[in-house]
This record gives structure tokens, C-alpha cells and sequence, in this order.
């Protein structure tokens, strides 16, 4: 090490909270399942594969009937691989594992259905259980 070279920190890790700054889904939160540093030699550049939500839940009341709730808590996502100098990081994290579901972004249609369908059930399992990292994530951002 060089004197007065300063080593950086990786910061990016799988569950770190971050929102997406350009593309398609601008403005929206997702969370990195998987980094890569160095860069792959079809993607040359330092990326991540994110999950996200692509349009979050609707608030609801305790006066709702169930099924209103549960029609209002609907969640759609996606699956992207996004280049880290259009992501912003937050302090916060989520506690989900998809090693399972996802490893790398699928490139067949089918396949990547089938994975935004189990990652759907997921999200929708964790915001209906509540708790920490409730609002940081399932909830829009606002202005």
C-alpha cells in the first residue's frame, strides 16, 4: 500500500438496501442479492443483481375488511443487474435470503418469471409479518 492511499470499504453487500438512479425503474428501492466487484467479461464494469419493488403496497386500516387488506398489499417486482454507479445506498438493510431463487439474473423469459413469482411470495410474506425495515423498504419514496 502506497502511503497515503486510502483502502476503500465494501459497503455493497447482499441485503444492503439501495435505490436505483437511472433506467426503468428510477426512483425505486430494491436490494442487492449478489455483487461483483471486478466486473465479468460480458459486463466489464463493477455491478449487482438486484430484487426490487416495482410498485409497492397500498395503506391499510384496521377497519378494512381481510380481503380489501390483502387485495391492498399486492406487491410487483423485478429482477435486474445494475451497474454500481447507478445505485444509491441507505444505512438500512433486509434480513432475506435468495440463494435459493436467484443466483444470477435468469435470461430465459420463463425462468425469470418463475423467479420474480417466488421473490413476490417472499416480499409479500416479510411485509405482512412486519417489523424492522418495514417502512425503509416497502414503502414509496417521498417528496
Amino acid at each position: 500500500m502506497v502511503k497515503g492511499e486510502v483502502q476503500q470499504t465494501k459497503f455493497l453487500k447482499p441485503g444492503k438496501i439501495v435505490i436505483v438512479l437511472q433506467g426503468k425503474y428510477a426512483g425505486k428501492k430494491a436490494v442487492i442479492v449478489k455483487n461483483n466487484d471486478e466486473g465479468t467479461t460480458d459486463k466489464p464494469y463493477p455491478h449487482a443483481v438486484l430484487v426490487g419493488i416495482n410498485r409497492a403496497p397500498k395503506p391499510v386500516t384496521k377497519k378494512m375488511p381481510i380481503e380489501k387488506i390483502q387485495k391492498r398489499s399486492k406487491i410487483t417486482t423485478f429482477i435486474k443487474s445494475v451497474n454500481y454507479a447507478h445505485l444509491m445506498p441507505t444505512r438500512h438493510t433486509l434480513d432475506l435470503d435468495f440463494k435459493g431463487v436467484l443466483d444470477k439474473v435468469p435470461e430465459d423469459a420463463t425462468q425469470k418469471k418463475e423467479a420474480k413469482v417466488q421473490i413476490k411470495k417472499k416480499f409479500e410474506a416479510r411485509y405482512l409479518k412486519g417489523g424492522k425495515a418495514l417502512k425503509e423498504f416497502f414503502y414509496p419514496l417521498q417528496f
